[in-house]
This record gives C-alpha cells, sequence and structure tokens, in this order.
C-alpha cells in the first residue's frame, strides 16, 4: 500500500492519494480544484487514479472531486448521509455513487470503510483504512474536518456562514455524540485531518500532520470533555468569525463546482485602462507588501498582499459577482490567480503591471505610532476600529475603539463615523491595513494605521481594557 499527503499550505488543506501498488489503483480523498498534482503524483507512483471521493460538502475551498474523477475517468464517490437539504445536486448527472455509514471502497487490495461522522456537517464521513494484503486490522483513518490535531471540526459554520440558523447547539451536540462513537475504536489507530494549523475550520488546530487516536485522546480538549453540556459551551466558544465567502463554496461545492480546465492567468492590460475599469466599479486588487501599498498606490485599488495569507484576506474582504482585476507583476500575479481560483474568484478579467503605478494621482495611507495614537485618542481626535475577531477583542482591545471584524469591513463602510479621521487597528497591523485600503478606496481621506497594531501598542505600556467592545454607530 502507498499513502501520499499532498498538502496545500495556503489553505492549510491535506488531500490525500492511496494506492494499490500490486493492482496499480489508486484512491485520492478532498482533491482541491489544481486536480493536476494529484494525476500528477499518481503517475510518479506508477498508479491510476479509479477512485475519488470527499469527507463533505467543503465550505473553505473549490472542491476538486467532480472535476478529477472527470480528468481520470475515475468513480466518484459522495456521501448520501444528511438528510435531503446535504445532498449532492450534480450526483446523479455525474454518475456518482452514493455512500453511507459502513459502506466499503475497495482499492485493490486496499480496503476504505465509510464512517458517517456528522456534527461539523450532517453529512459529514469519515474513512477508516485497512492494508488488505498485510492485516484485517485498520491502520488510521481520515478524519476530514471530524477531527484535527488537538482540535475537532467546528459545528457552527451551517449557521454563522450558511445561515441555517438553530444549527448550532445541535451541532455542536451531534458533534459529540461523533466523538462518543468513534471513541471506540482501537487507539493505535492513526489520525490523517484535512486541516493543519490555519485554517478557518477550527480554532486550535495543531501543525502536525497527523496524529493517533491515543494521543488525542488525552491531548484534544475535544475527546477529553467527557460532559456533553460542557463540550457545547467548549466548542462554540472563541470561533474565529467564518469568511465572507464560506457560505457561497456550500453552494457550490453543493450544486457542482465547475471545471478549471486549462483557464490561465489573466491577459496583461495597458495601464491606461486602470482608470476606466475603476470608475466601472470593478475591483483592482494591489498585491503589493501593505508597506508598499501605504507609502503609494492608485487611488481606488484595495490591498490584499500576494503572501501566505492571500486566501484569508481575500476571502474575508473580497464579494463574488463584481468584476475582479489584479495589479502586481507578472509573478504576483499568477500566484495569485491560482490562489484565488482555489476559492471560487478564478474568472478575474484582467491584470495590470507595476507600470500602472506610475498613472495619474497617488494615494497613501499614513501611519500612526501608538504614542501619537494615544495622544489623539485622548483629546477625542480620532475614531479607532478594531478589525480583529470578535473573541480577540473580548480578551482585550483599546480603550474606546469600535469594532467590526475585517470580513464585515466592506460591508459595515458606512457604520465608521464621518466627523473626524479614522485610525484602523489589529493584533500586528496587517489586517487594518487592508481595512484601511478599504476604506480609502470607498474615498475617505482621513484614515490611517496603526504600525504594529496592538502587538506595538502593549510593547509600548499603554493601557488596554477587558471589557465588551463598543458597538460602531452606538
Amino acid at each position: 500500500m502507498l499513502l501520499k499527503l499532498l498538502y496545500d499550505t495556503k489553505l492549510a488543506q491535506a488531500s490525500y492519494l492511496v494506492g494499490c501498488q500490486r493492482t496499480g489503483e489508486a484512491l485520492v480523498i478532498d482533491p482541491n480544484r489544481h486536480v493536476g498534482q494529484y494525476l500528477d503524483a499518481a503517475r510518479a507512483e506508477g498508479l491510476r487514479i479509479a477512485h475519488v471521493t470527499e469527507t463533505h460538502i467543503h465550505a473553505d475551498f473549490v472542491s476538486g472531486a467532480r472535476e478529477l474523477a472527470r480528468a481520470a475517468r475515475a468513480t466518484l464517490y459522495l456521501s448520501r448521509e444528511g438528510g435531503p437539504d446535504w445532498q449532492y445536486a450534480f450526483a446523479k448527472a455525474d454518475g456518482a455513487t452514493l455512500i453511507g455509514d459502513h459502506d466499503r471502497i475497495k482499492v485493490g487490495n486496499v480496503i476504505v470503510e465509510v464512517l458517517h461522522t456528522p456534527g461539523h456537517t450532517p453529512e459529514h464521513l469519515s474513512f477508516l483504512l485497512t492494508d488488505g494484503a498485510a492485516t484485517d486490522r485498520p491502520m488510521g483513518v481520515f478524519t476530514g474536518d471530524f477531527i484535527f490535531v488537538g482540535d475537532v471540526g467546528r459545528p457552527d459554520l451551517l449557521e454563522r456562514a450558511a445561515g441555517h440558523a438553530g444549527t448550532m447547539e445541535a451541532g455542536a451536540r451531534t458533534l459529540f455524540a461523533s466523538l462518543q462513537r468513534f471513541k471506540a475504536l482501537p487507539d493505535y489507530l492513526q489520525l490523517w485531518p484535512g486541516h493543519g494549523a490555519g485554517s478557518a475550520c477550527g480554532k486550535a488546530l495543531g501543525a502536525v500532520p497527523s496524529s493517533t487516536l491515543g494521543y488525542e485522546r488525552f491531548a484534544n480538549w475535544g475527546l477529553s470533555t467527557a460532559e456533553e453540556d460542557d463540550f457545547v459551551q467548549l466548542v462554540l466558544a472563541g470561533q474565529p468569525e467564518p469568511p465572507a465567502y464560506f457560505a457561497r463554496m456550500k453552494q457550490v461545492n453543493r450544486d457542482g463546482p465547475e471545471p478549471l480546465g486549462e483557464r490561465t492567468a489573466p491577459p496583461r492590460l495597458d495601464a491606461a485602462r486602470l482608470a476606466e475599469v475603476l470608475r466601472s466599479g470593478a475591483t483592482v486588487v494591489d498585491l503589493r507588501s501593505t508597506r508598499d501599498f501605504a507609502a503609494g498606490h492608485v487611488p481606488g485599488t484595495i490591498n490584499v498582499p500576494a503572501s501566505r495569507s492571500l486566501l484569508n484576506y481575500a476571502g474575508a474582504v473580497l464579494r463574488a459577482g463584481r468584476p475582479l482585476y489584479l495589479l502586481g507583476d507578472d509573478a504576483r500575479v499568477a500566484e495569485a490567480w491560482r490562489d484565488l481560483a482555489l476559492i471560487g474568484f478564478d474568472r478575474i478579467e484582467g491584470a495590470f503591471g507595476p507600470d500602472a503605478l506610475a498613472t495619474g494621482a497617488r494615494g497613501s495611507v499614513p501611519q500612526r505610532t501608538p504614542a501619537e495614537l494615544s495622544e489623539a485618542l485622548a483629546s477625542g481626535a480620532v475614531t479607532v476600529v478594531d478589525v480583529r475577531g470578535l473573541a480577540e477583542v473580548e480578551a482585550f482591545r483599546i480603550a474606546g475603539s469600535r469594532h467590526i471584524p475585517l470580513g464585515a469591513v466592506p460591508d459595515r463602510l458606512g457604520e465608521i463615523p464621518a466627523d473626524r479621521p479614522v485610525v484602523m487597528q489589529c493584533e500586528s497591523g496587517s489586517r487594518s491595513a487592508i481595512a484601511a485600503s478599504l476604506l480609502a478606496a470607498a474615498g475617505r481621506r482621513d484614515v490611517m494605521n496603526l504600525s504594529g497594531g496592538i502587538g506595538a501598542w502593549l510593547k509600548a505600556g499603554l493601557p488596554v481594557e477587558r471589557e465588551a467592545p463598543a458597538r460602531v454607530g452606538a
């Protein structure tokens, strides 16, 4: 048997290639949209992808299961669990095989048993792996978003991201029941989760790629919490705000993702067209660093740096349905296009090069030191908007600051008072720099950023409050 992890660091997302080297068959679990990597990996091992499946309807990336099954001419296996609201709309048309609890997928001599593990989502499956050529005892479990290293899947996304009111607590109780059933399995089983540290699918995911059930029994709070009511309270507390694109991903992956196919990076456009594009109301994303953007940018553009955090930040602030353009050098544009396609922003109209920065007026985002901000706050000369997550703000905040999480800023710009300059603030200055660019693109010329964020504020010895944050407009 062969087992290979294929990990996307920017999504913090794991896919798995499972192969039987005797028969040459392979199974791919939870592929993302860039399906060529799985075909290449199988080919390099002398395997043919004959089976494709996924653990659940994903919310954080566009699934590649449908496209990979077509490209490899493989059998597509999809969950039939979860009730009528959580069935794959494209399953029948694509000839998918529907699977549920205790079904089996045979990959040559490798046996994959299906376990229904609801809670994160109603249809969620895990896959128990046995190398039938060696033993009749299972080796491990692909747990998807059910169990992570050090954490468990969050049961609040159906309500907070997809708008299914009243499902959080019920999901948490279902998740607890799934965990109790799962704990009946032997300690030696390896656990291979669908995500690692950095994913918004949990709040405390570990940064190692795998674990064992025995280790997680005492190291994972979700498995070690014995009382159901305690578990419900703990699993729902402190979950980060889901990025805005999560709800759309759920729908896309349920209804059937379009194939990415042979699409390539967007065409390079003449710099002279930038002004026209901005006047049309399109979104133009400047991919340079926050430092470079703050020093000088084209008014009307927004800043989301082409960094490891691009998907987290772009997924939070970009909105589907608006024409999208990129601004940056060829390498940044190509990388950003690949990354954005993973979360459904693959219809990018075009790209502008660095020469576009020399056209027309130049804008800037002034930076304020903690000492300067402290003095301005004391005199009532500024409004401070904290764009961190709610759990961060509830832990401590700058006294008098208002709270709008980064992902809500595009929809709540009108709530930010216009009677005085605005200073945007986060933990280190990165998220707030993006938020400041959104406000500046909307026409505010009195927006600034706290350099170094609240981390620099604390280092300067300035005080914080540990009370509930003020509401913008209150």
